[in-house]
């Protein structure tokens, strides 16, 4: 339980009545919980879409459910999203790229990639059928959360410094396959069937693109584990509604 109450700490702004101590080994550990933390923050957004709805219109609603995710959560992984659009649109090489990743000013490209991020994933929740709802809420910061894990263990460090790097010390083998289950246990308890394959989805996407972050920055990064976690919450979004149309 204390790697569990670790990494919700961490994904979190939350405050706990308690406050644990963590090592770059624990804190690598703890992404074995990812998941679970992740299912938290949808039980928290479904137990808060059950008072929203009961007083506010569903385009009001869902909107203020992307806004409360993104207040718990400390917009972490946002600034990922927006750091990382900012490199993407930076001329120069590697180390031009890491370089405006760090910078803690925000661009253009940034704020557009930002806008649209947010727009995309409110527009999905709005689009999810009513009786797909709270499984939707449960599962797509679970799925964003176990990419994290897919994008950490075994990956190489971009930089040596930061929380990316921290992560990749501490994570391992075990790890993963301890998150991978209990993602595959929840996908498939929410959904069944097209739980797995939302979930195969998830792992090709996040497996594609830490290869060509390795391929172009030789590694991974905090920014780009957020970048990738923000993209499967709208990949997930997005999966549940096309697997309706199938």
């Amino acid at each position: 339980m204390r790697l569990y109450f670790i990494a919700l700490q961490f994904l979190t702004v939350v405050p706990l009545p308690f406050r644990l101590r963590w090592d770059e080994r624990a804190l690598g550990r703890s992404m074995a919980f990812f998941p679970l933390a992740g299912l938290t923050l949808g039980a928290l957004l479904a137990g808060a879409d059950m008072l929203l709805a009961a007083v506010l219109p569903r385009s009001v609603s869902d909107l203020l459910l992307v806004a409360l995710l993104a207040g718990v959560t400390g917009a972490l992984h946002l600034d990922g999203l927006a750091d990382v659009c900012d490199g993407l649109a930076a001329r120069g090489g590697r180390e031009r790229f890491l370089a405006v990743m760090k910078d803690s000013r925000v661009g253009a490209v940034g704020v557009v990639g930002l806008v649209l991020g947010l727009a995309l994933k409110y527009q999905a929740l709005l689009a999810v059928p009513d009786d797909l709802k709270r499984q939707a809420l449960l599962l797509f910061p679970a799925v964003a959360r176990y990419a994290q894990v897919q994008m950490t263990v075994g990956a190489n460090r971009a930089r040596q410094d930061g929380l990316g790097a921290a992560f990749i010390a501490g994570a391992g083998v075990f790890h993963l396959v301890a998150a991978g289950t209990i993602m595959a246990v929840a996908a498939w308890v929410l959904l069944g069937p097209p739980g797995m394959a939302l979930l195969a989805a998830s792992v090709l996407f996040t497996g594609g693109f830490r290869w060509w972050f390795h391929r172009h920055l030789g590694g991974v990064t905090g920014d780009v584990i957020g970048c990738a976690s923000e993209l499967n919450e709208i990949l997930c979004l997005l999966a549940i509604l096309a697997l309706q149309r199938i």
